[in-house]
């Protein structure tokens, strides 16, 4: 008899349509998808779907016990883990992922190790040391997001973003930003791999590129960090800076990198990713996954960005190319036709460039070709 899995969703994401639910079929699961959003979900699954509210762990629990459950949403992984916990099944520490979610538990959670100033942003102290990062308290994708130079700049910043979000304050944290992948087991904790990446100027954060680069030397801070977390189980994406020998965490996605970034992660390390994950929920070892995946190449993730408001007219379609040893990959996550405000944060993004090569040079060359040969046009 099959194992079966409740894979636990929000918004429909690539990750799930492409990565999660191939992966589970790959493995032969029996899945059933716990969701509040079941006419996107209908559309790509055609197993059962069942309607509920996603954030509440009792309505998880009320759909009964599966042999895994699993989310690979930022909301949703304190829910999934308590539903996980009270079926006795492998998952997070609920309190873990709390933690991850909320940026000021995350600072609570860190200062014996690493102390960083953060404050609700309605309690800023005047000594306050601006600059200031104001950010909502359980934000995604760089949105409500600024770097505020004072006291004024801060009041006009939340006037302008409202009531819609709590929002938290925390010291600017200089350095060069990187991301730690990790998958564990609740034993052992394996890194996967590291990103460099290439923020917007301030006063926003919107990542345009990734650059596949070794971990730096100050990783292990980085482990120590999320011990203290209690991160361990599953896959999770740190952010984090260093600056003189120091590593900061910025902020603990506690699920696979996004924006194709997990694609392009498996497609590095050759590897089934998404069914490692998966095996992991169901209480497999990491000792039991291959233990060398490769990691030789070089890669990026290329964002094409909107630089206006307005209605998307022209964008290439989804593109797989080989060329001079280099695959390219393009997904628009923007379709032709969409209109959209510019807002300054990864919403504005039109389409994912991600390109793996044997040298930086011959990637470059097709990440460049690809943009010149390319039009987005927004009208």
């Amino acid at each position: 008899m099959a194992a079966s899995l409740h894979l636990v969703s929000g918004r429909l994401t690539d990750s799930v349509a492409h990565g999660f639910l191939p992966a589970a079929a790959a493995l032969g699961l029996d899945v059933t998808l716990l969701t509040d959003r079941p006419d996107e979900h209908a559309a790509v699954f055609d197993g059962p779907v069942v309607r509920c509210d996603a954030g509440d762990f009792r309505a998880l629990i009320a759909a009964g016990r599966p042999d895994a459950v699993f989310s690979n949403s930022d909301f949703l992984q304190a829910p999934t883990a308590l539903a996980a916990a009270f079926f006795d099944l492998p998952g997070k520490d609920w309190r873990a992922a709390v933690r991850a979610k909320d940026k000021l538990q995350t600072r609570r959670a860190l200062a014996p190790l690493d102390a960083v100033f953060a404050a609700p942003a309605d309690r800023v102290p005047p000594d306050a040391p601006y600059p200031l990062v104001l950010k909502p308290r359980e934000g995604v994708a760089s949105e409500d997001v600024f770097l505020v130079a004072d006291a004024a700049e801060l009041q006009a910043r939340r006037a302008e973003i409202g009531t819609r979000r709590p929002l938290i304050v925390e010291e600017y944290l200089p350095g060069e930003l990187h991301t730690l992948e990790t998958l564990g087991d609740g034993h052992e904790l394996r890194v996967l791999g590291s990103f460099r990446t290439r923020l917007s100027p301030p006063p926003h954060f919107v990542e345009e590129r990734l650059e596949w680069t070794p971990p730096p030397p100050e990783t292990p801070q980085v482990l120590a960090q999320l011990d203290a977390l209690g991160v361990g189980f599953g896959a999770c994406h740190t952010e984090f800076v260093v600056h003189e020998g120091r590593a900061r965490i910025i902020e603990v996605n506690y699920r696979v990198i996004g924006d194709h970034c997990d694609f392009l992660l498996a497609d590095l390390l050759g590897v089934p990713l998404f069914e490692w994950i998966l095996r992991v929920h169901l209480g497999e070892r990491l000792a039991s996954l291959d233990a060398s995946p490769h990691r030789d190449a070089y890669a990026v993730a290329d964002w094409v960005l909107a630089d206006r408001a307005g209605t998307l007219t022209t964008a290439p379609d989804a593109a797989d190319l080989h060329e001079d040893g280099v695959r390219l990959t393009y997904r628009p996550l923007r379709p032709v036709g969409a209109d959209a405000p510019l807002t300054r944060t990864n919403r504005d993004y039109l389409g994912t460039i991600r390109a793996i090569g044997p040298s930086r040079a011959t990637v470059e060359d097709a990440v460049t070709r690809f943009r010149t040969t390319n039009t987005w046009t927004i009208a």
